[in-house]
Formats: C-alpha cells, structure tokens, sequence
C-alpha cells in the first residue's frame, strides 16, 4: 500500500518509470515454486536436500573457517550447479556468502545470479546467522535477518528472497521466533533438534509436521507458520554421508562390477529401507532427506557424484516394482507439494523448551553460560538501536562512511547472535574474537554518535560538537574522561525510546565533591564510596576512581540531554556525600526494602501492590556433575551446553559480612556480602517502582576439584505459585510454565533441577493464588531460570565447570581474566504488583533495561556558560510523545534503492512502530491504539508510506504465503485487516503485539 502527495506531473511520471524499471526478477526467471524438479505420482518421492550447516564461529573463529572451508565449498558447489541443470543447493549463513561473493569476479557473479535465477541456487532463512532462540533479544532476530535480506535483494531481486525458515541446529525453539518467521512472509520453517521424548511422540503419531501457532491469542493466523522436524536433525541418513569429512568411516557406492567391493544393491537396498523407515513417521509420500551438514561440500563434486549414482540406481529399481523416486530439491519445493496435498495439520501453541537429547541430559546450561558475553552482546545489541536512530536524524543516507559503519556494526550484532555466539558454546578462543568484534563495533557506532551530535549540538557558534567518549567499562566504574582528574567534563545521554525518561546516572569519579549544572539549574546530585568489591573487579593499576556521582537525567523522547559537570568545593552546590549507617530499611516513593539485624533482606513492600510480603533473597550453587564421553546417560557430566547437578542438590552460601547501608537524596542502597566470592547491592531509588539488586560473583572457587553453578534465590514463603511461573519469549510474549510438564507430550522428568529451567530473555515472574500479588524479576541480560519451589524465583547467574560436556566443543567451561576466575556483575529488578497491574509496570521497565540512553563523554574545558552558549543542551526529534503502549522498534535511514523508489526529493527511512502489550494484559493499555505519523515526525513532511513485511524486504501487499488447514477447533484470533493509506491519510492503528513496518519517503530539507 502506499500513498503519494504534493508531486508535481513530471515528478510522478519519472517515479512511475522509475517503478516499472525497478528489477525485481530477470527476464525468464523461474525461480521459487516454479523451478522445482518434478516429482513421479503415485511413488514416494524423496526430496534430497544438499546443504552445508556453516557455523558462524565455534571450535575456530569466522574468518577460519572461512578460509579453510567455506569459500572452497561455494567455489565447488556453484561449478557443480552450472555443470548439471537438475541439481540444486541451498544456502544459509550470508556472514559467509556476502564475502565469498565479494571476491568473485565479474563471470562468476553472473554465473550465481542465473543460478539464483533458474532457482538451482537457493537462499534459506537468509540470516547473517543462524542466530539461537534461547538467549537472543527479539530485536536482534529481526536486525540479523534485516541485514541478511538487505543484500540478497539488492543483489538479487526477488529471487533471492528467502521463504522458509532454517534453524537446524538450535538447540531448542522458540514461539516467538516462529512468530517473526511468520511476520517476514516464510511459508514454513524446518528445524532439527527437539526434546528425544517429544520426537518419539510424534514419529508415533506421525506429527512431525504440524502448524504452530506463534501468537493465538495477539497475531492470531498472521503469526502461523507450517514446521517440521527434519528426521535425521540436519545430517544425510546413516551411512550415506558422502562429503570427505565421513569418507573414513562411511561406505561410498562402488558401481563397477569388476571390482571386488561392488556394493550398489547393497547400497540401495539399505535406502530404501531406511526410506521405508522415515516413511512411517510422516503423513505424506513426500519425504525430507537432507544431505549435508557441518561444513560439507568442501570437496562438493564428491558428494553430488555419490548423490547422482544413489539416484540412478534407486530410481532403477522401480523397474522391478520399487516405489521410491530421488529427486534433486530444495525445503520450499518440499513444502510445496505437503501445500499442495491439501490435508488438515495438527497444531501447537508452546515452545520446544528445554531440549534433552537423551535422559539426563538437558541442553539449559547455555542459558546461562558467558554470562559476561551475553551481557556484552545484549549491550551493543542495544547500542546498535540508538546508533540507527542517530544515523538516521544525521542525515546518513547520504553519507557513504556512516553507512558503512552501520552496516558493519549491524554484521557485529549478527555474528553475535549465532547458536554459538551469545550461547556461550564456542572454544574460548573463540569467545575471545566475538568479545573482540563486539568492542570494534562499538568504535563503528563511536563515528556515527559523532556525526549526530555534530550534527545537532552546535548552536550556531561551533561547526562541530565536543569529541564524544564512549567509557566501555561503567559496569566496573571505569571512565578515562570522569576519573582522569579533569575537574570540568560534560555528561550527554541519547534516548532511543519514543517517551521520556528519567534515569539514574553512575559516573566514577576521584573525589565526594562534584555540581551537576543544565544550562538553568543545579542538578540534585550524591556521591557513594566505591565498594570493595566495584575496587576489586580489575587490577588497582587500573582503577583510579574512588566515588561514583549520582544524578538524575530527564532525557527526552528520541533525543540528547547534555549535562555539565564540575568539581567543586562549594558545599552548597556540591553532591551529598552518602555514609554508612546501620539502618536497615530502605525507603523511597514506590517501594521499601526491610533487612533483618544481620544483614539479610527480610520484606519487600510497594505503594503498587499496597502490600508487604517477607521477600528472602539467598546465593547458592549446584555443585556440578562431572563425567566422562560414554554411551552411558548417567555419566553425562555438566558443561557449556548442559546443566546436570550433582543429586539435584544445592549449597547456599550464607551473608557473612553486612556493611551497612548509605542514603542520598536520590538512592538509598544496603551493601551485603557472601562467602568471600559473591557480593550484591540492593538499591531503592526515590522516585523509581522498582528495588535494583546488582549482584557480583566471582571468582568462583574451584580448588575442591567441584565445578559450580551459582544461583540467586528470591523467596516469598507460603506465595502460593503452585509449580507455575512465567517467562518472556525473546522480550516480548509471555508463557506460562509448570513444573515436570510440557502441554503436548508426557515428561518423563529425568532432572528435577536442569529439566525445569526455561529461557529467561527478559523477566521472570509468579502469581500468587492466594492474593491478588505479582512478582516479577527483570533482568539485564539472558539467563536460566525456575521456581522449584512455592514462591520461589530462581536465576542463574554464573558457571564455572571443570569438564567438557560432550557436546563438541571440546574443552570445560573454565572462564578467566587477570589470572583468575572470571568476576561477572549484574542487575535485577524487583517488582511487586497486583496481577492486574503486572503488565503496566514491567513492560515499560523491561523497554528502559534493554535500551538505556546511550551515555557518552566530553571533556570540553569551557565555563558553564560559555559551553552552554555554544552547544545546545537537549533536542527532541519527536513532536509529540507517542501514546504509552506504542513502541519506536526501527527508525533507520535506507541505504541503497529502497523497495519501492522514492519521489525525488524525498530521502527514504525504514520506520517499525510496535504495540507492546498483550490482549488482555491490562484493561486499558492492551486496546489497539492509533498514531498519526506526521504529527509524530517533527518537521520531516511525509511523501509516501508504503508498509512493508516484518523483514523490510518486500511490500506487505505482496506476500502471499501459503494457507493451511488444522484441526484447531477454535479458529486463531485474526489480525485486522492491512492498513489502506489514501489521500492524506497519515493514520494507523496498531492491536496487541502488533508490529508495523513501513517505508516513509520524507522531505529531504537537511544538509547531507
């Protein structure tokens, strides 16, 4: 859909050309469903799927395997294809393929696009990665994908875009995925590993296949998507790898008689067998058959020869009455003909969690695993959302350097997201070049943070803004610019939410002496020792700061604030100095926190819930299981991927050392310490609804020859959960959890602990059944999470083990730094609410945890008044605050030809608006909700919205995926009908969980 206005005649004739022109297919392209081989009726008919699963990362790094495999099997993949019409490949990972064909030459570019073309050549999921469902931020899905599907249309027009969803090597899926595979316009998704209980069921009652409702009670049949689950996880069947990888071991179709090992009928009688086999799990006589998997293909003409002689001879058979027929053939040719048979599936509503491949053995320490890289990932995820909405008020679509910066920081966030990535599942080594590529994109993000405020801060006196600081280590109170003894710096915060905020500002500094200015008023502002622990966290060489500054920052909607700060001996306008006390309440507006005499958190009550509960809070770890590599499950030792502790027995580790509490004027904050490896500060700000608990552990003892899962508890006594909590789904729906069960299949629990952990992205809550009380946790990055008992919330929060798991990677997951166990930090945010007010206070927190203002520094040696007057002090791009449950999710300039061409003098923005609640989570808030764009858009006239599908890659009138029957006798909530814009229209209306993309062309009036 689209709208257009204010164009003159000459104006909408070149824009006409100009879409009549746009390629969107070569001339005689039979790509898609029209390029499939076809299939004999009344056989069964194999589809042979040649793929290579290419890790981005994981026992080397990217750019090894890269050049020891990857660019070998494309070179030998696209020769094979354009020797042999009927043969096709599929691929993957386009942090791989861009660079391949980056390199290629002028030929061969053509070579890929006829393949590309003729359908021989096939992009699936067409992510940079092939990003993990567990402990990834739905944002970051949406953003690897984007970049992914960015080339391939550039590149390729229609025909290289991607139809089916391909998470083959996750390890467990999540709804919220499907969901968004939906909102790209995918027909269908296909994956490899799921629960080995959950899989007998279903090859029992043959519903390998089915159709998953992502969103049935927000989306409704927008969000369905047709799954299946590939029969042998990814690889070919036994016994018929042909790739070099399995040459040892796997036997090969030796075809000439006259040697002595001829074993073609064995070989074929072995197939159809295992065909026979398959056959009995699936519904339909089209059989999936993938031939391929880690890194396959790198002696490609290998393979496809074997493939070709398994062809002829199986095929040949059918001569003698056989009934199975091999065909060359991609997912979306299979899926096409399941479309075509017309029958009624089965659905589902949950998600795949946890995984086990076998009892004992549960795939739910990756939740947790690298905690401190998840946080970093999550961390520049965050950051990369302000930086596109910077770019984009800098005017960078015309700016070639910015683009190139965003898009490389854009690959950063990709990469981070693969399934061993942000899992924490690769070599460390590894996990060193993926902390390594995150810090180089924050440098990329630096040069556009720069550009925008050089962009905006200058007030007609300066051509340029001060340099920005990006302090990397505030987590650790680590700052070069505030702690370096400059005694005048300045404080600038930008705000990529669509509302206001007020938030609480931690800079180190040397001194307890300091005055936060705006250009017309003293800043309330308190200074807190630094703790021994914060002291501790780095070598003393490095840590220079013996205070942190508190303020609080009002930072506008979609805007900057800048703050002047300035040490002082000025008692008046100098901060308040906190000191220690042995008070043990700590009070604000909203919510208080009680502790007992020695120390330990007693009651927790808030003004929301206007109640008090005995809130307990405890550190504790599972001691883990070690083990061996055998066959044996009761072996299974804990690793990177799995959790297994040992008896499912835990040891708390009690307060030893209370240290008081110190109030300011803004935070009041109790200090506590366990054992002599975990710490935590529990705060209570004036103003905030919340209680902050950042929480410290490390170095986790190793020395007993006992590795450790450490765990935090919060505990309310008699709440009255009964087994059941929630947790989010990538930041955004919420599930519902029990104990020991799963809603489509029968648990035999084999792991009380490990078995019962879930994902948590986001939060983590319970409900009571004896009061109208919610209790939510929120958290700052993923971990793994329970309620194992009666009002119990349980988190992991760090792992350090001693054995390898089994799993591949090789090597125990034994984090270090400055020659010791590694000390990670984080926070939670407690939450007390009734149950009818839960969503209102944790969806909008859940919004300001994840995207914080992005703080940068400057050491602009001016008075006050003279920085002032040159620099302006806060800018809103905003006219107007959006309503309270409409989310800015996308605001990024368009590089490149956009999907439908601008009018001229139009510059082109990918704009995604977000309605962020739920149907029914709140009376008021859950209602659809309609905004009007260019009231919303300050000064920036609007020529043009066109909505686009979730992946911003094709117009959303244009995808038609494929329907389904089900046998859900409850029919799926529909989504409204698409948005019309017409005339002047500028209007739209969003309903629960809606997200709405578009391409807004604007007026260009600013300089490039």
């Amino acid at each position: 859909m689209a709208l257009y206005y204010g164009v003159s005649l000459f104006a909408l004739l070149n824009f006409l050309v100009g879409v009549l022109s746009f390629p969107t297919m070569e001339q005689g392209s039979t790509c898609g469903y029209e390029s499939c081989n076809k299939e004999k009726p009344g056989m069964i008919n194999v589809h042979l799927i040649p793929h290579t699963h290419d890790d981005v990362g994981w026992i080397i790094t990217v750019d090894q395997y890269y050049y020891k495999q990857v660019q070998w099997i494309l070179d030998g993949v696209v020769a094979e294809l354009k020797a042999d019409p009927s043969k096709r490949f599929i691929y993957v990972e386009q942090a791989f393929f861009t660079r391949w064909y980056d390199e290629q030459d002028e030929a061969t570019r053509n070579d890929v696009k006829m393949l590309v073309n003729e359908g021989r050549l096939e992009f699936i999921l067409g992510g940079w990665s092939m990003n993990d469902e567990a402990a990834t931020h739905y944002t970051a899905i949406i953003d690897n994908h984007k970049i992914g599907f960015e080339f391939l249309r550039q590149t390729f027009g229609e025909c290289g875009r991607p139809r089916i969803g391909w998470q083959i090597d996750p390890f467990g899926h999540s709804r919220e995925q499907a969901s968004i595979f939906a909102q790209f316009g995918f027909d269908g998704l296909f994956f490899g590993r799921l629960d080995y209980q959950d899989k007998e069921q279903r090859e029992k009652d043959k519903t390998m296949e089915f159709v998953w409702e992502a969103s049935p009670n927000n989306l409704g049949s927008k969000a369905n998507l047709f799954t299946g689950v590939l029969p042998n996880f990814y690889n070919p069947p036994r016994d018929f790898c042909f790739d070099i990888s399995c040459f040892s071991f796997n036997p090969m179709i030796k075809d000439n008689p006259k040697l002595h090992d001829y074993n073609v009928d064995e070989m074929v009688d072995l197939f159809i067998n295992t065909t026979n086999d398959q056959a009995k799990a699936y519904r339909t006589k089209h059989l999936i058959m993938t031939m391929g998997s880690d890194f396959n293909y790198v002696q490609a003409h290998m393979f496809f020869k074997e493939m070709d002689k398994l062809i002829k001879y199986v095929n040949a058979r059918q001569s003698k009455g056989s009934n199975i027929n091999l065909l060359y053939s991609t997912p979306s040719c299979y899926l096409k003909k399941l479309n075509e048979d017309d029958l009624v599936w089965t659905t589902k509503q949950d998600d795949f969690f946890p995984y086990a491949d076998r009892p004992h053995t549960f795939w739910t320490g990756y939740f947790t695993s690298r905690p401190a890289l998840k946080f970093f990932s999550r961390t520049i995820n965050s950051f990369f959302q302000s930086v596109k909405q910077m770019g984009a008020w800098a005017n960078a679509a015309k700016n070639e350097t910015i683009q190139k910066e965003l898009h490389h920081l854009g690959a950063v966030v990709g990469v981070s997201e693969h399934h061993d990535a942000i899992t924490g599942t690769s070599k460390q080594a590894v996990a060193f070049d993926y902390a390594q590529r995150l810090s180089e994109g924050i440098t990329s993000g630096k040069v556009v943070i720069q550009n925008y405020y050089d962009y905006l801060m200058p007030d007609y006196h300066s051509t340029s803004a001060p340099e920005q600081v990006i302090c990397e280590n505030l987590n650790s109170s680590i700052c070069s610019v505030t702690e370096s003894g400059n005694k005048i710096f300045q404080v600038n915060l930008y705000n990529p939410l669509a509302r206001p905020v007020q938030y609480v500002v931690r800079v180190p500094v040397t001194g307890s002496s300091y005055a936060v200015y705006t250009p017309n008023a003293t800043v309330q502002s308190d200074t807190f020792p630094l703790s021994d622990e914060t002291k501790g966290l780095i070598p003393k060489s490095s840590q220079r700061a013996t205070y942190e500054l508190v303020f609080t920052a009002s930072v506008p909607a979609v805007g900057y604030t800048s703050y002047f700060v300035e040490r002082t001996s000025n008692k008046e306008s100098a901060s308040r100095e906190a000191k220690r006390s042995d008070d043990t309440v700590l009070q604000g507006k909203y919510v208080s926190v009680k502790f007992s005499s020695d120390g330990q958190m007693a009651s927790l009550s808030s003004s929301a819930s206007n109640a008090e509960v005995p809130l307990q809070q405890s550190f504790l770890y599972y001691p883990a299981h070690g083990g061996e590599c055998v066959s044996d499950d009761t072996k299974q030792p804990s690793g990177a991927y799995i959790f297994r502790p040992v008896d499912n027995s835990h040891v708390k580790i009690g307060i030893t050392k209370w240290e008081g509490t110190y109030k300011g004027k803004i935070v009041q904050e109790a200090r506590q310490k366990f054992g002599d490896w975990a710490s935590q500060v529990v705060r209570v700000y004036q103003d905030k609804p919340y209680v902050e608990v950042e929480w410290t552990v490390g170095p986790i003892p190793i020395e007993d020859g006992i590795g450790k899962e450490v765990v935090t508890r919060y505990s309310i006594p008699n709440f009255g959960n009964n087994g059941v909590f929630y947790t989010d789904s990538n930041g955004r729906e919420i599930l519902e959890r029990r104990l020991n069960y799963r809603p489509t299949w029968k648990l035999n629990q084999t792991e009380p602990v490990a078995g019962n952990f879930f994902p948590v992205n986001a939060m983590i809550g319970i409900k009571s059944t004896k009061s109208d009380l919610d209790f939510t946790v929120l958290t700052d990055r993923s971990h793994g999470g329970s309620s194992l008992n009666d009002g119990d919330v349980e988190i992991m929060l760090h792992r350090r083990l001693l054995y390898d798991d089994c799993k591949g990677v090789g090597e125990a997951l034994n984090e270090t730094a400055y020659g010791r166990g590694l000390i990670v930090r984080g926070k939670h945010y407690l939450l007390l609410n009734k149950i009818s007010q839960a969503a209102r206070q944790y969806r909008p927190l859940a919004q300001e945890v994840f995207l914080r203002p992005q703080i940068t520094f400057s050491s602009e040696q001016l008075s006050r008044d003279a920085y002032f007057q040159m620099y302006k002090s806060s800018v809103s791009s905003l006219y107007q605050q959006f309503p309270s449950n409409i989310h800015l999710l996308t605001l990024e300039a368009v590089p490149g030809e956009p999907v439908v061409p601008s009018p001229p003098g139009t510059t082109p923005y990918l704009l995604r608006l977000e309605h962020f609640y739920e149907s029914g989570e709140d009376a008021a808030l859950s209602k659809p909700v309609t905004v009007d764009l260019e009231k919303l858009l300050y000064s920036y006239p609007i020529r043009g919205i066109h909505e686009l599908a979730l992946g911003a890659n094709i117009l959303a009138s244009d995808v038609h995926r494929l329907s389904w029957k089900t046998k859900n006798d409850k029919p799926a909530k529909d989504q409204a009908k698409p948005l019309q814009f017409e005339g002047m229209n500028t209007l739209v209306t969003l309903g629960p969980m809606e997200i709405l993309t578009l391409q807004v062309d604007i007026v260009s009036n600013r300089r490039s």
